[in-house]
């Protein structure tokens, strides 16, 4: 269930990346916003995930659909003009991608490959730099980027391993990017949300029993509901948190205070 906030976002255009299906973290995101009054831009990888996005998005009166592959920068220069085309300003970027080869995600993390290890960097930390390059110049009314985490940044997590190590990255890239962007009025932060049953979470090993010791030892004794991210993603991007930049913002029941 998303909160209602009327007209907190009406007028605002926002890209949202990173939409795979109905369960995916940017969706929750979007629904959040489009109930908030936001115009989306939704972009997909490939075709082959065209369908689905472009099925979801047509739930959303104020929608559109653009294909962006975030390893090719002439896909990001595509983005960039098609949104300087369409609406002429850009006041928001959801940033939910991420990517590691599955076989990187079990074993032991000194197992990483060359090629592994550069393609988990690209993908899940450096697409935020590329992106923010080409976007960034489109929001002259200032605004908000959001990326999404994961606590495996900082803490040594089973079966996360080169994803961990590319989300520490990510969060440190926030911080250089608040810097760099705080002066022309856009802010940038992450989600470190908790467990959710996503597509992605299907190459994490033993995903269900990491989503039970969450329900153990969590303050508030239950995982994250996937609205509760979109929700903070929301208020992020909105100008209810206009003070808040480089920062991490932990939705995950509070699971991150405790000892594991």
């Amino acid at each position: 269930m998303h909160a209602q906030v009327p007209q907190l976002m009406h007028g605002r255009v926002v890209v949202v990346m990173g939409v795979a299906n109905e369960r995916s973290i940017a969706w929750a995101i979007a629904q959040s916003l489009a109930h908030a009054g936001a115009d989306l831009i939704f972009t997909y990888e490939s075709e082959r995930v065209a369908e689905r996005v472009q099925r979801l998005a047509a739930q959303i009166e104020r929608s559109s659909v653009v294909m962006c592959n975030v390893a090719e920068d002439g896909d990001i220069d595509a983005l960039a003009a098609f949104v300087r085309e369409r609406y002429g300003v850009l006041h928001g970027i959801v940033h939910a991608i991420a990517y590691a080869n599955k076989e990187d995600l079990a074993g032991a993390y000194i197992d990483t490959s060359r090629s592994g290890y550069a393609l988990a960097q690209d993908i899940s930390a450096y697409s935020l730099v590329a992106i923010a390059q080409r976007l960034v110049p489109l929001m002259t009314q200032g605004g908000a980027i959001v990326t999404l985490t994961y606590l495996g940044s900082e803490r040594a997590l089973r079966n996360y391993n080169v994803m961990g190590v590319a989300k520490a990255a990510l969060e440190a890239s926030v911080r250089y990017l608040a810097l760099d962007l705080g002066v022309r009025g856009v802010r940038v932060n992450a989600v470190s949300a908790g467990p959710i049953k996503t597509l992605a979470a299907k190459g994490i090993a033993d995903f269900h029993g990491i989503l039970r010791e969450v329900e153990a030892k969590s303050p508030l004794r239950r995982t994250t509901d996937a609205s509760e991210v979109g929700d903070t993603a929301l208020f992020l991007l909105s100008d209810m948190a206009r003070g808040i930049t480089g920062e991490v913002i932990y939705v995950d029941s509070g699971y991150h205070i405790v000892g594991v």
